[in-house]
């Protein structure tokens, strides 16, 4: 292959985290002078009807190329089956690389893969940290990044991380955010609040002067406790009385409440649960919102960048920059917390903050540049050999 040959990647995602992030990459792969010869491979980690059209049809992201069925497991069984499949598609494809995003089961399973066979890896979103070795996703994260050849960071503070972790400089490129990238490119289709509100039954919070407040809740340290569930959903309940909350609900998160009993505490005009959105139909929900409050990575970074008053139900984030420069506070899941935090925001308008350095829409392509440029360094370095 000469110097001059486009680089052929493996692009995987996943799980619905995955999936903001791909369709700017795989936009830039594969438009402008120089294209890359780009294989979208999904692991079917979290898959169906619904999910293509509320994520692939709006985003724009072209159908799988292959699609590995994996669908749903333990931790272990689904990272297990992921890689079996995963392999040969791998030796089939024969790429210069295999780029992985973000901290799901789909990203360390193909990176394990790929380092396996001699496949340099790339990671995009790496070098976050949220330090609690009892989140999987943490385990994902620092996995990934000792395997990777080339590291695209969305923060700068992220750079001490990695160092701290022995990992060369010149592997760590500070890039931006490809969420805020398709943030930023879709804003201006986003489904204004009050076409989802109608559709709901809700447009009553949008007519009494209140505003309206988002909740999404999913991880299992929130859900699967049935003593915190009915905390977190009890103080949303008597917070709800302040300003309404729209909460589409998770299907795990559902099913949690309703096995234990807590979705009569739902049960109020103040409070609308839905369905999960697509982005479209939660990102003019988020943009009109008074406040969000999630216990979500990416929701920290796009209240962020819209400049929405983000309230964090963990008491850890892997995404700092959002606390010191953004509009993210993390309360845990303290009912004295949560309800001052609210209250304070409700009264002053809450956490403004900026946007981060580099949140600009341009992350994509800046990582297909350094792609192009450390491919052909490699292939102009075989050449010498």
């Amino acid at each position: 292959m000469s110097a001059n040959a486009r680089p052929k990647l493996l692009c995987v995602v996943g799980a619905r985290p995955n999936f903001m992030k791909i369709a700017p990459l795989m936009a830039a792969f594969r438009s402008g002078p120089q294209p890359l010869t780009a294989t979208l491979v999904h692991t079917g980690q979290h898959y169906d009807a619904a999910m293509k059209t509320a994520f692939f049809d709006q985003l724009g992201i072209p159908e799988p190329d292959i699609d590995l069925g994996v669908g749903s497991g333990s931790h272990s069984q689904q990272t297990a089956e992921i890689m079996r499949r995963f392999e040969p598609v791998l030796e089939a494809e024969a790429p210069d690389a295999v780029l992985v995003v973000g901290d799901v089961n789909s990203t360390i399973a193909c990176a394990l893969v790929a380092a396996k066979q001699g496949v340099p890896v790339i990671h995009v979103e790496a070098g976050l940290r949220s330090y609690d070795r009892g989140m999987p996703e943490e385990i994902n994260r620092v996995l990934t990044d000792q395997l990777s050849e080339l590291l695209f960071l969305t923060e700068a503070g992220a750079r001490d991380n990695l160092r701290r972790e022995g990992i060369a400089d010149e592997r760590i490129h500070f890039v931006g955010n490809v969420m805020i990238d398709t943030l930023l490119g879709h804003l201006s289709r986003a489904v204004p609040a009050e076409q989802t509100l109608e559709r709901a039954g809700g447009m009553g919070f949008l007519q009494d002067g209140r505003g309206f407040g988002v909740l999404t809740l999913h991880r299992p340290s929130n859900v699967d406790e049935p003593v915190v569930l009915r905390r977190l959903l009890g103080v949303i309940r008597e917070l709800s009385t302040r300003t309404p909350i729209v909460f589409p609900m998770h299907p795990r998160t559902r099913a949690r409440a309703r096995d234990m009993g807590l979705m009569e505490l739902l049960e109020t005009p103040d409070i609308l649960t839905l369905e999960p959105l697509g982005y479209l139909e939660l990102l003019g929900l988020m943009s009109r919102a008074r406040l969000v409050l999630t216990d979500s990575g990416g929701l920290q970074e796009e209240t962020t960048a819209l400049g929405v008053p983000c309230i964090t139900l963990r008491e850890n984030t892997e995404r700092p920059i959002t606390v010191s420069q953004g509009t993210n506070t993390i309360v845990g899941t303290d009912v004295a917390r949560i309800r001052a935090v609210v209250e304070e925001t409700l009264a002053t308008g809450g956490k403004r903050g900026r946007v981060p350095e580099l949140w600009d829409g341009k992350a994509a392509q800046r990582i297909k540049q350094i792609i192009l440029d450390w491919h052909d360094r490699r292939e102009a370095a075989r050449a010498v050999s």
